[in-house]
């Protein structure tokens, strides 16, 4: 899940709790409001029912009657207006069949449903009467009870709620809108860091990114600059370092050339000259037969031993792709092959582009390629057709590209964790020159393709 979706789906989820806790607080504050109103209602008309009495007491001129105001007189408008809505209030000690002075309660809220009303009533309780005296200096002058009517005290805290949510409700989703806007602009900047990542994952190492505004977002950026940084310089040193190890891996197979072909290719020559002499001296003699036997059998060996050295030398020595060209050698090359194997397998040769300017390390490096792919095809497989290509790829690509392909069945899989020195060679040299090897599997058997890039 993206992050920008995380945190908003966290942003609503705060919001919802906000708007909860919000809900509750208003069904308190509502249920108190009621409280309120009552202790009001009982104090208002307590003073103005003090006012009458006095005034009756003084027009009476009677102290001490128990009860100066009768029933009918306090009842009027004026009092009503005192008490407000959904508040009933009682004379104490009441007449008889008296019933209570109840404020406007009609048309001052919905209903509530049931289970807002059933659950206010478990966990709030029912609300409490509030009584006053009508006077403090006059105990027989009676007090002023009020009380809630339950169903209004639960239709006006439910209009308060409602009152309260609309307008909390309007704030959250304006909020929550405004901050998912927010944290998206925010976090805009994330997709570029992704990409410069991105970008350094296929070897774009040195990747720059703008400078954002936020201190977070920037210590990242930088981070990442830093890092890819570092990984082009490592891969430099990499590439340099490995350069450096095949000039000193070739010199060592041109050393190790110069002393077999000065050393054991001397020796085989004149172990051949003796071997020679042997037999031409012993077939003179009829009794020496088997000497001449033994002797062709050395001569034969020693044929043997040098068309192997020949193979050797022509595998250690440099390529002559460095100084004749590439063309040529491939060419050269393919026919060295069909002349050693003029049966099969039959090697097609197939050259793309202009080649003629191909030459020094990439020249070489192509060379090993094509050499090592042939050698390991017709050696290690039963192909018969094996396709060499060379193309040279120009515009924004600039390679060359190496394809061999055989139809000797084999495992690519396998081919490619071969510990084999001669696979790992030139893995290594295409990687020093910043080019890529693929070994995959072909038709009917195994294909191996390497990209190297001609600004090497």
């Amino acid at each position: 899940m993206r992050l920008v979706l995380q945190l908003v789906a966290r942003l609503f989820l705060v919001v919802i709790l906000c708007l909860g806790a919000a809900t509750i607080w208003a069904t308190i504050d509502a249920h108190r409001s009621v409280d309120r109103a009552t202790a009001a209602s009982a104090e208002r008309v307590s003073v103005a029912l003090e006012a009458l009495y006095w005034r009756e007491l003084m027009l009476r001129s009677n102290r001490m009657r128990e009860q100066l105001l009768p029933v009918p007189e306090w009842r009027t408008i004026e009092t009503m207006g005192l008490i407000s809505p959904g508040i009933c209030v009682r004379l104490e000690p009441a007449g008889a069949f008296e019933k209570p002075l109840c404020g406007q309660s009609k048309g001052i809220g919905q209903a509530p449903p049931r289970w807002f009303a059933a659950t206010v009533q478990t966990l709030l309780g029912d609300h409490a009467a509030v009584v006053r005296p009508i006077s403090t200096r006059a105990a027989n002058a009676g007090s002023v009870s009020a009380a809630a009517d339950p169903n209004a005290a639960i239709a006006l805290a439910w209009q308060h709620i409602l009152d309260n949510i609309h307008v909390a409700l309007l704030m959250a989703v304006a909020i929550a809108l405004l901050a998912s806007l927010a944290i998206a602009h925010t976090l805009a900047p994330a997709r570029q860091i992704v990409a410069a990542l991105q970008r350094m994952a296929r070897g774009q190492y040195s990747t720059s990114l703008p400078r954002f505004r936020s201190m977070e977002l920037a210590m990242i950026g930088q981070a990442v600059g830093d890092l890819g940084d570092r990984l082009a310089q490592s891969m430099e040193e990499r590439a340099a370092l490995t350069r450096r190890l095949l000039e000193i891996r070739s010199d060592e197979r041109r050393a190790l050339a110069r002393e077999l072909h000065d050393e054991f290719g001397q020796n085989l020559t004149a172990i051949l000259a003796f071997a020679n002499t042997i037999e031409a001296t012993s077939a003179r003699e009829t009794a020496r037969g088997e000497v001449a036997q033994d002797a062709r059998m050395i001569s034969q060996a020693t044929h043997r031993i040098m068309a192997c050295l020949r193979d050797t030398l022509n595998r250690l020595r440099h390529p002559p792709a460095e100084e004749l060209g590439l063309e040529a050698c491939l060419v050269d090359l393919v026919d060295s092959w069909r002349s050693r194997n003029a049966t099969q397998p039959m090697i097609q040769l197939d050259l793309k582009g202009d080649l003629a300017d191909v030459r020094g390390a990439v020249a070489a490096t192509a060379y090993r390629v094509a050499q090592e792919c042939l050698t390991n095809s017709l050696r290690h497989s039963s192909a018969r057709v094996i396709v060499l290509r060379i193309e040279r790829r120009t515009g924004a690509e600039n390679a060359l590209l190496v394809h061999v392909e055989d139809d000797g069945g084999g495992d690519a899989a396998k081919l490619a964790r071969s510990p084999g020195f001669g696979l790992t060679g030139i893995r290594e040299r295409v990687a020093a020159l910043g080019g890529s090897l693929s070994i995959a599997d072909a038709n009917r058997g195994v294909s191996v393709a390497a990209t190297i890039p001609l600004a090497a």
